[in-house]
């Protein structure tokens, strides 16, 4: 976890910071009340293979569980779909494509998923479970990271996006909540629910904007087709939100958002906060070029920009991203 005074990474087991003692804090979730007969019809529905140990809580689309594996012992996440959207086809085929999505997709940087399965209105997932937390919890946690640290994360999501892009996988909800971490500090993408791919067009018809209002592109907010780009001016908001503690946009609704997205020009981080280096906020800007012409055209590229730039500074953060780059862009 990252340490909320000076924001240095630890492993998920250390009691304070290794780099300036602080005492860290305890972000497992605390347990959840769970029906019984939930329990029962998510034991029945994974024959038992798995044991229940909580609830970690509840998103729009599913109830998450913590549970250990009942013959190996290891921790994993059980994502169960909403019973009431269980009775949607459309919801219940993009639960499903968000296995279909991620078993394509075999890389360091992307959440795996190790089991699925249904039964009666039960759809569930299985994945391991990071011990780090999630970005968003990091945010809440400490408003804002330092610049090593913000392009280090950049720079690993931008190398599993680029993976996913080359096998034709376009992700479309890059925000702090789909951003997982490893022990280690090492980031997993989640959450390809609403993926795009060649396999899928019937559900991803233009005309409908699908996302997160804060991270979407503006491509995205006009509900056009969209490409790799597209999540890559949402890593653009990612590293913007890191660095200053909120996101470029803002509104009294997901509409004033979008077309914020579409007809206004973000200040650049380096304009908001004179902290922020110079390289790194041209960087967040080139992200967040309206025309997707105008961005990066490829994870790598900007992989290779986050990279060049924690060269300038060296340290931990740049040993980490340049072996993110060498071990994940390099197609094969």
């Amino acid at each position: 976890m990252f340490c909320p005074d000076c924001g240095t990474w630890n492993r998920a087991a250390a009691a304070t910071c290794t780099r300036c003692g602080t005492r860290l804090p305890d972000v497992a979730a605390p347990p959840l009340d769970v029906p019984d007969e939930e329990l029962r019809e998510l034991r029945a529905a994974t024959g038992n293979r798995y044991t229940i140990v909580k609830r970690l809580g509840s998103g729009g689309m599913a109830h998450v569980y913590l549970a250990r594996h009942a013959l190996l012992g290891r921790p994993l996440v059980i994502k169960v779909l909403h019973r009431s959207l269980s009775q949607e086809p459309e919801m219940r085929e993009r639960f499903r494509r968000e296995a279909e999505a991620a078993s394509r997709l075999v890389h360091p940087y992307i959440c795996a998923i190790a089991d699925m399965g249904t039964s009666g209105h039960i759809e569930y997932l299985v994945m391991p479970y990071y011990a780090g937390g999630s970005l968003a919890d990091l945010l809440s946690r400490r408003k804002t990271v330092g610049a090593t640290t913000a392009a280090a994360v950049a720079a690993q999501v931008a190398t599993g996006l680029d993976y996913a892009h080359r096998r034709g996988v376009i992700h479309r909800d890059i925000k702090p909540d789909n951003i997982l971490f490893d022990e280690d500090g090492n980031v997993a993408l989640t959450d390809f629910g609403i993926a795009t791919a060649r396999f899928h067009g019937r559900l991803t018809a233009s005309g409908r904007a699908m996302g997160t209002p804060h991270y979407m592109s503006p491509e995205q907010a006009m509900g056009r087709l969209v490409d790799g780009r597209s999540d890559l001016y949402a890593v653009g908001l990612l590293l913007y939100e890191m660095l200053l503690g909120h996101p470029p946009f803002d509104g009294e609704d997901s509409y004033a958002v979008g077309y914020k997205h579409v007809h206004e020009a973000p200040v650049a981080p380096d304009q908001v906060d004179t902290r922020v280096p110079p390289v790194l906020s041209a960087i967040v800007m080139k992200c967040l070029a309206k025309q997707p012409a105008e961005r990066y055209d490829r994870g790598f590229e900007l992989g290779d920009a986050l990279v060049q730039f924690l060269a300038t500074v060296g340290g931990a953060d740049h040993r980490a991203a340049r072996t993110a780059r060498v071990s994940g862009l390099t197609p094969f």
